[in-house]
């Protein structure tokens, strides 16, 4: 996680990503952990980043295109995301999922960490 603590920042974190975060951070590190997610956002080193125009119908596609990886609607909004604003880079622990994916606008993602 080295690399994620000393990026440059701001990361964006699409808005059906924050709930998901936040109550495994909850189960797994406990409340404080929870806690210091989202004060995160306050402090402006992670931006939300809304669901737009055609996100939703971007995120069908996906989850039913790679429906035999059942890669599900959070992992599909990040890819949603990423590719509207032509980003390759992407942080997850998620590495089988987002290593399948071929993005509309890259041959691949950059995967962070």
């Amino acid at each position: 996680m080295d690399q994620l603590e000393t990026h440059p920042g701001p990361l964006l974190v699409p808005v059906l990503v924050i709930t998901e975060v936040a109550y495994l951070a909850s189960e797994r590190l406990g409340t404080e952990a929870e806690a210091r997610f989202l004060a995160d956002f306050a402090g402006a080193a992670l931006i939300i980043e809304p669901l737009v125009g055609d996100d939703l119908l971007r995120i069908v596609e996906l989850v039913w295109g790679y429906r035999d990886l059942r890669l599900g609607t959070v992992d599909a909004s990040i890819i949603a995301a990423a590719e509207r604003l032509a980003l390759r880079t992407v942080a997850t622990l998620d590495r089988r999922h987002f290593a399948a994916v071929r993005p509309r606008h890259a041959e691949a993602f950059d995967l962070l960490p």
